[in-house]
């Protein structure tokens, strides 16, 4: 699969194409009275959120309102190809809009997102859901304006899936961020590592690394704009600069991100093991501004099932990765993604991966119970583990890691934290919530003696010290004693 920069020559196609359809969007908007609308749902990971953003931040451009109301003048479904499950909600939220387009032919949509690598997925959309206007891959993102102009053009359902692996300059692309004090950051595309079971490598295409000064231009420019935190994304960051040649690597990055002024959060994920090295560990120790907090999928503590899932690290090597942090960054957190039911997972395979999770005492994970993607090399072994065996052991991860997280909050009552706040809780009226450095979540209330509680909104990244009072299943709550002056 080639893989190609996209030039000043391709922005200005895309401009050309942005203000044509403002044109379009405007004159429509006249002949119906109002602004026209659009709606992005999102599923999946947070490199999805951020291509999200960036589509949003397209229509944001051709004069376009974002709304929550379902269905919207301008519907698009960033897909996700990872879980069984995503496919199945997109398939469900498709079927419904069928009566909504019936009576408004000028209402699109669109598909886009790593499902749309997978020729099954587009077979069936093109089949059961012929009203879908437009269907491009993630790597084709930038090109968003220019599909659909074409499609407008044409009155055709387009599908648009190109065999190019772009490597795009974010600084060149307008990007609506959904937080004011969050910003996702891609430092990198695709995957190497051809896990037996994801399809990410298909579906995201080969690694390819955004170049080292454009990355530190964007998060200058970031911390200028009053951005408190930064997430740096990539399918394994930790392969960051392999394919630059210019010795930059991801431990390079994330230092000199760190000593840029303004930012109080600098998160990464996802770190592969076997690619995690010493040396981002003593920077994560080193500055205070980047987070405590390693995310570390482990899939499993078997030695047997690593080497099926083709992982290329051992349950010793990863657990030396363990204790190095918990050495070096004894205030920090550990989370993980575990995967149940692999095939060929026996008892014993499980017993260990049971183990693993109690030796690690993971703070959060992100448990899934293995299920079948197509085009995977694990999707054709024979030895496929029972459904009611997988639910049974899913089951038992799930009540150890639950106990786990518990005893983990249970740990910070009393104590006080500082906490990056994100603005209004789901909880209740008047709690705010946030998290710490090393990643809990807090939900917690300000005494009046401190600050007078009128509008959420006004605390939205603001750092604060929040002391701990009860510990709850998957949060903690706490109460705040003071703001932290910036």
């Amino acid at each position: 699969m080639a893989i190609e920069k996209v030039s000043s020559e391709d922005f200005e196609r895309i401009n050309s194409a942005v203000d044509k359809l403002k044109m379009y969007f405007s004159k429509k908007a006249n002949e119906i009275g109002r602004p026209l609308t659009y709606n992005i749902r999102t599923y999946g990971c947070q490199l999805n959120e951020s291509d999200s953003e960036k589509l949003a931040g397209y229509l944001d451009q051709m004069g376009l309102v974002d709304t929550d109301a379902q269905p919207a003048d301008v519907n698009i479904f960033n897909t996700c190809s990872i879980r069984e499950n995503a496919n199945d909600r997109l398939y469900g939220n498709l079927g419904v809009y069928k009566s909504e387009k019936l009576k408004n032919k000028d209402m699109i949509i669109a598909v886009c997102g790593c499902m749309m690598k997978v020729d099954e997925n587009i077979a069936k959309i093109r089949k059961s859901f012929p009203y879908v206007d437009l269907i491009f891959d993630p790597q084709q993102l930038h090109l968003m304006p220019i599909l659909l102009l074409k499609s407008l053009n044409s009155k055709k359902q387009a599908v648009e899936i190109n065999d190019v692996d772009y490597i795009a300059d974010d600084n060149n692309m307008p990007i609506t961020r959904k937080r004011k004090f969050r910003a996702l950051v891609p430092i990198m595309y695709g995957c190497n590592n051809f896990c037996t079971y994801c399809i990410v490598p298909f579906t995201r295409g080969r690694e390819r690394s955004r170049d080292f000064d454009e990355i530190i231009k964007q998060l200058n420019d970031l911390a200028k704009e009053g951005y408190k935190e930064i997430m740096l994304l990539g399918q394994n960051v930790n392969s960051y600069g392999k394919d630059l040649g210019a010795n930059k690597s991801f431990a390079d990055l994330l230092r000199a991100a760190a000593q840029i002024k303004g930012f109080s959060r600098i998160r990464f994920m996802t770190s592969h093991p076997k690619d995690l090295s010493d040396e981002i560990i003593d920077i994560m120790a080193t500055y205070d501004s980047i987070e405590t907090h390693l995310h570390l999928p482990v899939q499993s503590g078997s030695n047997y099932v690593l080497a099926r899932m083709n992982r290329h690290y051992t349950r010793e090597q990863y657990l030396h990765i363990v204790k190095l942090f918990r050495e070096k960054v004894p205030e920090g957190a550990i989370s993980t993604d575990i995967i149940v039911g692999f095939p060929g997972e026996t008892e014993q395979d499980f017993e260990d991966t049971l183990s693993i999770v109690e030796e690690v005492k993971y703070d959060s994970a992100f448990t899934f119970q293995y299920s079948i993607r197509p085009g995977t090399k694990a999707a054709t072994y024979e030895d496929q583990v029972p459904q009611d065996v997988v639910t049974e052991r899913f089951g038992r991860l799930l009540e150890l890691q639950n106990r786990l997280v518990y005893e983990s909050n249970q740990r910070m009552v009393g104590k006080t934290y500082e906490v990056l706040i994100e603005g209004e809780s789901s909880t209740a009226p008047d709690i705010l919530t946030g998290r710490t450095k090393c990643n809990h979540l807090v939900n917690f209330i300000i005494p009046e003696s401190v600050c007078k509680f009128t509008d959420a909104n006004e605390f939205e990244g603001k750092l604060a010290m929040i002391k701990i009072t009860e510990a709850k299943p998957y949060s903690v709550e706490g109460v705040l004693e003071s703001f932290i002056n910036e």
